[in-house]
């Protein structure tokens, strides 16, 4: 065949792909993600747990820095105006938590649901190696958020209207467990919704059509927003407020530990499913035929 019609051939097979699998850069993109995942969760566990530990950092501090906000604009219960800005610039401040953490390369437990998801559909990782990358990024997680909660231990930032403002979130979260099977329900969208958010935003992200970093801030911004100001549930952010109540002594220990668990698993299939498997099979082309 002569060569050039064989290239035009190609060009003519990619040009029909391009329209019917518009994810592919996306799905490429996280397919070399997962490879290095595997690679740091393996032979470089130490240093992926380090990353992991640093989310968790980033996770918990931010959080704190969201219930301090919320516990000064809170002070006049009857100025519902200064409430509702509270409420936004405390939201849009934790949002910057998941820049750091795209931005220094640490690793989330969240966002890494829908990345081993991808990688498991197209067997790159088998479920055991995608199992060991999740449990030990929830353990790194944990651990940083442990860290901030003991530091904080040592401080007076935790009191006042900013500890009001975390006993009243512990104790909205608990609520769901203890509200029967519509409790559960509830906790359960949140944690899906939640994570839907967060890993849309990563979707942009990884897409490889943002190549400016202040727009791919602002989506993962608005991101976290979103899920912040409507009160979705994020399996971390929620571990690390029960972790700081609970060095305190103002938590259930039992009850926090269902909360957690069940947003865990809304989370899951919010990132995981809805987003991981989900576009995964929407942009497998492994089969297509032109």
């Amino acid at each position: 065949m002569n060569p050039v019609n064989e290239q035009s051939n190609q060009m003519t097979d990619q040009q029909k792909r391009q329209p019917l699998f518009p994810g592919r850069a996306f799905i490429s993109t996280v397919l070399d993600v997962v490879e290095s995942k595997k690679t740091m969760s393996g032979a470089l566990t130490g240093k992926y747990m380090q990353r992991a530990t640093m989310a968790g950092l980033f996770v918990g501090i931010f959080f704190t820095a969201f219930f301090v906000i919320m516990g000064q604009a809170s002070q006049n219960p009857a100025d519902h105006g200064l409430i509702l800005a509270g409420r936004v610039l405390a939201a849009t401040t934790f949002g910057w938590a998941l820049v750091l953490i795209y931005y220094t390369n640490s690793e989330l437990l969240t966002s890494n649901m829908m990345v081993v998801t991808i990688g498991a559909y197209h067997k790159r990782l088998g479920w055991l190696a995608s199992l060991r990358i999740l449990v030990l990024c929830l353990l790194g997680n944990l651990a940083g958020a442990l860290i901030v909660a003991v530091i904080l231990r040592f401080s007076s930032i935790v009191s006042g209207p900013t500890l009001d403002q975390m006993l009243a979130a512990a104790a909205t979260k608990t609520g769901y467990v203890s509200g029967g099977p519509m409790g559960f329900a509830d906790l359960f969208v949140r944690g899906i919704l939640c994570n839907f958010c967060i890993n849309i935003a990563m979707l942009m992200v990884y897409n490889g059509k943002l190549s400016n970093d202040f727009t791919k801030c602002i989506i993962m911004v608005v991101a976290v927003f979103v899920f912040a100001f409507c009160g979705f549930e994020h399996s971390i952010a929620d571990s690390a407020l029960f972790l700081i109540l609970g060095v305190f002594g103002r938590v259930n220990a039992w009850k926090a530990i269902l909360v957690v668990l069940v947003a865990m698993l809304g989370n899951y299939i919010g990132g995981g499913i809805l987003i991981g498997l989900n576009f995964a099979t929407m942009n497998d082309e492994r089969h297509f035929k032109a």
